[in-house]
């Protein structure tokens, strides 16, 4: 093995921007609402390098102000890109900093950009003896290579290439990777808006570079070329050479390579931990310790010195049960990582496991106004676990653990022990996803009364985009760090343990702690929400959800499986027709859910289209969005899409939901998701029962599948008629709009009439269907190109109709507009709960980020004041039904629409009191109009 030292030169943009856009579709939000996506990015693909190559000497290279001298060769050089989004402006700060903190050096030049000076330190570093790696995705450094300079090119999906001289050769076709150079000024780069030579892509600038060698030679031998290719080089021979010049990684930019400063230190390890807990960079802040080898469990000096305190020893004894924690001192050194952890915080921790301290502890809790309880079971499905132990914690850093063995008649008979406990109306409950344990504990005939307090839902409210784990929640708000689970029992998958094989003393060191965390953090979150103006919308509405959503699970809804089997042999038969067609329609037989072989059947054989649009790899694009603008003109893309929606449908229901049964209960049990939605609105998972199309009549027949209980019950489903469009026309007092719903005037027709023109009695099915997209798409911001895609209507009819219906609407319109400016003022806009989604770039300078966000600011109070108002109308009717104590029960919530089990003997008691609760949840000078239909499956009743 070559001792030859070894330079790694990062290029910082390049990864800053890969990193950014990884997490484009979930971006990495702090609870300081701080976008931390490209700093994580950033930092995961440097500790990656650091950990795999063990660099000699590294260093991160940055532009300051573009290449001026590049700029002035061609004033258009990289006009055509778009604004850097804000988050990357706020993370280059950020992510100098931390390199600082790692004595990491930074090299940068103003007016050069960072190709320029990793060139230029690159060919200083071969000329001192020294291997040199270039870190970047960027295709243009392959002309620096040679026999001690290489690419080190990230690997989409993961891992790196590395890429010497032959494969460069082989890449691009060159004999030099000088040669690079001609080959980027013949066929130009648009990335950074390079002209190149007209008429010369990738295949033709090869073959110019076989038979001629360079740009210069090129053009010195046009006569050999011949037709309109002869005409484009000759008249663009300035322009090749200009795009070459510009292709030209400069090597002569004012900086040194000094060896001893680029040799890889050891960082500044309390700097970056304070940095990386600023930024909430948990996991991160693992994976540099790990990269490091620094032992977090060792002392090492850290940036304020903390004094050695007293831990409590483990208590053998049961009657020291309420005893002060004791006195045997254990030396705490403080953790690398900065968090407060279970081996360096004062706690007292105490299993529980005889009578008399089962007795001891019932009497405790019976004292108390508010315990914080969690329970562990065996597994995650609530409905179908047992119980391993619960835990209890009333005062902060003190707790108990109650165990209870396998033998499920001796855990009842334990558990009945704390009945009082937990069927008390004075004490409040907390805990983290309550639902949870309250399910897991009607496993066993156990209620949970009194007041509740549920710190994940607390959270979700305070901060509606963030994740909501506790631990996480701990490391954020406590500083602290709790033990893992997967510590105890390993990480998911078929070889994790059970916690029943985990040691008692470990089991109550975990469970405890939890609970403890737990009873901290509502202390906090008690005064965020009151902060925030949230107390009223969480005590009113999201701690009773609670209750509601736990009943709804625990009930479930039945299902005809029977049905199902019938259902899937139907479509199997319609995906085999389709298929068949399809087949005819391209003339070969290929797999149609491969994107990479439909694409080349569509775009390479039929030829649908002259200029398909590919990914980054080079495949054609073959989503939804691109299908659907071809379905009008082609069958074969209508049936692939058909296709497509059969498949899916048979998959993700008709055939997976007979799997999601409960073995006990013979039932379907989806569970309520209530801190996902940033709205407001509840997600449906395990199944998920809100995305069963509609549209399609094969989607529909999958809601017949749903049933009631038995012959003695009937499905009901109640549904808000157009409660988006009312809640508009309400808040913003558009009085045109509020008089047609007042009227009871078919509200799509009123529109049609209205900006079209014509009397109410004459609008055409066309008219009011336009009509109903446009009232439906105002909402969601619909622009005259989305309007036009979904209709028969033109751009400029789309325009024309949209530009009409806001003259009609004049209030609507400044309503909108108000609601974009109190976004712009506050950083939120609000529903008629107060609820708040906060949106972090309204005043964002890139033009695609700032308009979407305007969308969202004008949607969410909308979409969110809806969600309000019927969670409020389940609370209602879920209280009114357990008061009356209804055999009937409400089983499913599906976006505006509510599903019940009705009993027959009380429908005429029922009906007049869920279209009341409904129609009555919240005021508004719209009123809310509630439609219901009765069936023998959910189909019928919708």
């Amino acid at each position: 093995m070559s001792d030859q030292k070894r330079v790694f030169l990062v290029d910082a943009f390049a990864l800053i921007f890969r990193g950014y856009y990884a997490f484009i579709k979930n971006p990495r939000i702090n609870s300081k609402g701080l976008d931390t996506s490209a700093i994580m990015g950033f930092m995961n693909s440097l500790l990656d390098v650091i950990k795999r190559e063990r660099p000699d000497h590294l260093a991160v290279c940055f532009d300051k102000g573009g290449s001026v001298d590049r700029v002035e060769m061609f004033e258009a050089y990289k006009a055509n890109r778009d604004e850097t989004p804000e988050a990357i402006k706020l993370a280059v700060p950020y992510i100098q900093e931390i390199l600082k903190a790692m004595h990491i050096p930074i090299m940068v030049k103003a007016g050069f950009e960072a190709d320029d000076v990793i060139g230029t330190l690159s060919k200083q570093a071969e000329k001192e003896g020294y291997k040199t790696y270039m870190v970047t995705p960027d295709k243009d450094f392959a002309q620096l290579v040679s026999e001690n300079i290489f690419m080190y090119k990230p690997r989409f999906g993961g891992g790196y290439d590395i890429w010497g001289v032959p494969e460069v050769q082989e890449k691009f076709g060159v004999e030099t990777p000088e040669q690079v150079i001609d080959f980027l000024g013949m066929m130009g780069d648009s990335a950074d808006n390079i002209p190149g030579l007209p008429g010369v892509g990738e295949k033709t600038a090869k073959k110019f570079l076989a038979a001629y060698g360079s740009m210069e030679n090129l053009l010195a031998n046009t006569a050999d070329l011949k037709g309109k290719m002869k005409e484009k080089v000759e008249a663009n021979g300035e322009l090749g050479l200009l795009s070459k010049k510009l292709a030209t990684i400069m090597l002569d930019v004012p900086v040194t390579f000094h060896a001893k400063d680029f040799e890889l230190d050891q960082p500044d390890i309390p700097k970056v931990t304070e940095l990386f807990n600023e930024l909430e960079f948990r996991n991160l802040l693992t994976n540099f310790l790990r990269t490091f080898n620094t032992e977090t469990t060792t002392e090492v000096k850290t940036a304020t010195k903390v004094e050695a305190k007293k831990v409590a020893p483990k208590t053998e004894g049961q009657f020291d049960l309420f005893a002060a924690p004791g006195t045997g001192t254990v030396s705490e050194a403080e953790v690398a990582s900065g968090f407060k952890t279970i081996e360096n915080t004062n706690h007292f921790y105490q299993h529980i496991d005889s009578p008399l301290s089962r007795k001891l502890l019932l009497k405790k809790l019976m004292q108390q106004t508010s315990v914080c309880f969690d329970t562990e079971t065996t597994g995650l499905k609530a409905l179908e676990v047992e119980l391993i132990g619960i835990a209890f914690s009333f005062e902060v850093g003190k707790g108990y653990y109650v165990s209870f063995p396998e033998d499920q008649n001796e855990t009842e008979a334990i558990l009945e022990e704390f009945r009082p406990f937990f069927t008390s109306e004075g004490i409040e409950k907390i805990g983290h996803n309550l639902k949870y344990d309250i399910k897991v504990l009607s496993n066993y005939n156990m209620p949970v009364k009194g007041k509740l307090f549920d710190t994940m839902i607390a959270h979700y409210l305070i901060n509606p985009d963030m994740r909501h784990n506790m631990d996480m929640l701990a490391e954020t708000y406590l500083n602290y760090q709790p033990v893992s689970i997967t510590e105890l029992i390993g990480k998911k998958g078929k070889n994790q343990l059970s916690m029943r094989t985990v040691a008692l003393d470990k089991q109550t060191e975990y469970a405890v702690e939890d609970a403890d965390i737990t009873l901290q953090l509502k202390e906090h979150f008690s005064k965020e929400l009151s902060e925030g103006n949230l107390t009223k919308l969480y005590n009113e509405v999201e701690l009773p959800l609670v209750s509601v959503l736990t009943a709804m699970e625990i009930e479930g809804i039945n299902l005809n499986v029977d049905f199902l089997k019938e259902l899937s042999i139907a479509l199997t038969d319609d995906i085999n027709r389709l298929e068949k067609g399809i087949y005819e329609q391209a003339g070969e037989e290929f797999n149609i859910a491969s994107p990479k072989q439909l694409g080349i059947v569509l775009f390479e054989n039929m030829k649908l289209v002259d200029k398909p649009k590919k990914t980054k790899t080079g495949q054609y694009k073959t989503g939804e969005d691109i299908l659907s603008f071809l379905e009008k003109d082609h069958q074969i893309i209508r049936d692939i899409k058909e296709y497509r929606q059969y498949k899916k449908l048979q998959s993700t229901y008709v055939d997976a939901l007979p799997n999601e049964i409960n073995p006990k209960t013979g039932r379907i049990h989806t569970q309520y998701m209530q801190a996902v939605a940033a709205t407001g609105r509840l997600s449906s998972n395990n199944p998920n029962l809100q995305n069963i199309p509609i549209r399609t009549e094969r989607g529909r027949e999958v809601r017949k599948a749903f049933i009631p209980r038995d012959e003695n019950h009937v499905l009901l489903a109640a549904d808000y008629s157009q409660i988006e469009l009312r809640i508009i026309a309400a808040l913003s007092q558009e009085e045109t709009m509020i008089n047609a719903f007042k009227n009871g005037e078919d509200i799509h027709a009123s529109t049609a009439a209205k900006v079209f023109n014509v009397p109410l009695d004459e609008v055409t099915r066309e008219q009011r269907s336009n009509a109903k997209t446009v009232n439906f798409g105002i909402i969601y911001g619909v622009s005259a190109f989305g309007l036009s895609n979904q209709t028969d209507l033109s751009r400029g009819e789309a325009k024309e109709l949209i530009d009409t219906y806001y003259e009609t609407y004049p209030k609507l319109k400044a309503y909108m507009a108000s609601l974009v400016d109190f976004a712009r003022e506050h950083g939120y806009v609000e529903t008629v709960l107060k609820r708040r989604r906060y949106l972090k770039d309204i005043n964002s300078r890139n033009a695609v980020v700032k308009n979407a966000t305007e969308r969202n600011a004008v949607n969410a109070p909308i979409q969110g004041s809806a969600a309000d108002i019927i969670k409020l109308a389940m609370i209602n009717i879920y209280n009114r039904f357990e008061k009356e104590n209804f055999k009937s029960k409400m089983l499913l919530q599906v976006h505006d629409e509510l599903v019940f089990d009705a009993h027959k003997d009380e429908l005429d008691i029922i009906k007049p009191i869920i279209k009341e609760e409904m129609e009555n949840a919240f005021k508004m000078a719209v009123p809310l109009d509630v439609e219901m239909d009765l069936g023998q499956n959910w189909l019928e009743a919708h």
